[in-house]
């Protein structure tokens, strides 16, 4: 059930949630109750997302769903935000490495998708500091 971009959980899931006064109904912000399988997140577009997986619903998401979540849980995608460059490389690593198949005409596909919705954020400052630079010794 969503509710303002927040999915309300019953109060037996509230071993998902944290602690919340004693009310009918709780609320998980950002958080996946544990009979739920998708939150939808508070954005400013109107992205719709898949309940099983939590990545944004388009024409392409069930071919991605074959090649990706096959191996592995989509939320190595959601924390994952590449280039299409990166993207790709990734799948040569999964493919070198975890003996991912060839993606053949799928792959161009499956890399436009995935740089559309989980491409770099623009995003503010987040506390991390910079990487130390290089020091030569």
């Amino acid at each position: 059930m969503i509710y303002d971009g927040f999915a309300t959980v019953r109060r037996s899931d509230r071993r998902a949630v944290r602690s919340m006064p004693e009310t009918d109904s709780y609320v998980a912000i950002g958080l996946a109750a544990q009979r739920s399988t998708a939150v939808l997140k508070p954005t400013t577009d109107t992205l719709q997302l898949d309940r099983e997986t939590s990545l944004v619903i388009d024409d392409r998401l069930a071919l991605v769903k074959a090649n990706c979540t096959a191996c592995h849980s989509s939320k190595l995608i959601l924390q994952s935000h590449l280039t299409r460059d990166g993207w790709r490389q990734k799948i040569r690593w999964m493919q070198r490495t975890q003996k991912l198949w060839e993606l053949g005409q799928s792959e161009p596909v499956v890399l436009d998708y995935l740089a559309k919705y989980y491409g770099p954020e623009d995003r503010a400052f987040d506390g991390r500091r910079l990487p130390l630079p290089k020091q030569k010794w």
